[in-house]
């Protein structure tokens, strides 16, 4: 019987070491990809891997770097058929303690890769995100094309004072 122990997803910020980084290493098995491909709306996702490392800033921040590689199954478009797209992502975060969440509806938005520090950082979370923007938000299978509507025949213009001159030029009848 083997003892597979599964990675860390949320480390409690209390908990790091502030003088040395911490490596993290994300594979979710099989299930939890299913799970995750039925949640996004994809056909399939066979492959889904999220690798990197937290680390503090002097700033009293932690910064999350890693990288992201996918293999995700969408439906083409056009076609309905499966496309299977490969992703690499590089992801970088910034969590500082000085940034707040926002309370209104109408937020101005900071930087996109400054997040506010609570006690955990959730990499699976990060992952997940990191995922969704990488999503091809078209994806079309090679052979795949709209048929373009053939246009319409022109009607020749109207030109309502051709007419005009000859009628100018013939003799006036006194009746």
């Amino acid at each position: 019987m083997t003892d597979s122990k599964t990675p860390q997803t949320r480390f409690r910020v209390a908990h790091l070491n502030p003088r040395q980084p911490t490596d993290f290493a994300l594979a979710p098995a099989a299930p939890a990809r299913e799970a995750l491909a039925a949640e996004l709306g994809l056909n399939a996702l066979p492959r889904l891997r999220f690798s990197g490392r937290i680390c503090a800033l002097a700033s009293d921040a932690w910064e999350v770097t890693g990288e992201l590689a996918a293999r995700v199954v969408q439906p083409c478009v056009v076609t309905l058929a499966p496309v299977a797209t490969d992703l690499r992502e590089e992801v970088h975060r910034v969590f500082s303690p000085h940034v707040g969440t926002p309370q209104d509806d109408e937020v101005e938005m900071p930087d996109e890769e400054l997040e506010p520090l609570g006690q955990f950082i959730d990499v699976e979370a990060i992952m997940t995100e990191a995922l969704v923007l990488a999503l091809p938000l078209y994806p079309r299978a090679e052979d795949a094309a709209l048929d373009a509507p053939e246009p319409a025949p022109e009607e020749p213009a109207r030109k309502p004072f051709a007419g005009l001159a000859d009628l100018l030029k013939q003799p006036k009848n006194d009746s």
